[in-house]
């Protein structure tokens, strides 16, 4: 363990270990699902169905999460609303099935938002101002945007 003054407390970091393992379990529990789905399970079309596809949007950010990469948190906590309209336009318009199968879709969904945004806290409270400071210059960097100023703190 680091013994630098600003190292995260060990429950600190097996709250971050957890929230990672569960949003990467939930990740692959979604693609998983919906291949199983549309190509065996109950496609829209007898032998299997194009809509496979859906899932390659979630592969994308799978090594972000491995690599347990802050920005990847953040922006597949919005992706994941994409499949959970999905799952439930699906889980109340169909049936059998393929309506449990949408019900486990839209859990998952869930489970990986809520995780995905607790793991940001965490890491967030843990690391302080000047790791947000650091995280906000970094993803200008990437991303070429111009990064929120963060204000200072009020006393």
């Amino acid at each position: 363990m680091n013994n630098t003054p600003n190292a995260p407390s060990a429950q600190t970091q097996r709250q971050i270990e957890t929230t990672r393992r569960v949003a990467v379990a939930s990740l692959l529990g979604l693609i998983v699902l919906g291949l199983a789905w549309e190509l065996w399970l109950a496609p829209l079309r007898p032998g299997g169905s194009w809509w496979a596809i859906k899932v390659i949007p979630l592969v994308i950010p799978l090594a972000g999460l491995l690599k347990n990469r802050m920005y990847t948190y953040r922006w597949v906590s919005l992706l994941v609303w994409l499949y959970f309209t999905e799952g439930i336009i699906r889980a109340t318009t169909e049936s059998g099935l393929s309506m449990a199968l949408a019900t486990g879709q839209t859990l998952l969904c869930l489970a990986l938002f809520t995780v995905s945004a607790l793991h940001v806290r965490i890491r967030l409270k843990a690391a302080g101002l000047e790791a947000v400071r650091a995280d906000a210059a970094e993803h200008a960097r990437l991303t070429g945007a111009a990064a929120d100023p963060i204000p200072p703190k009020q006393p």
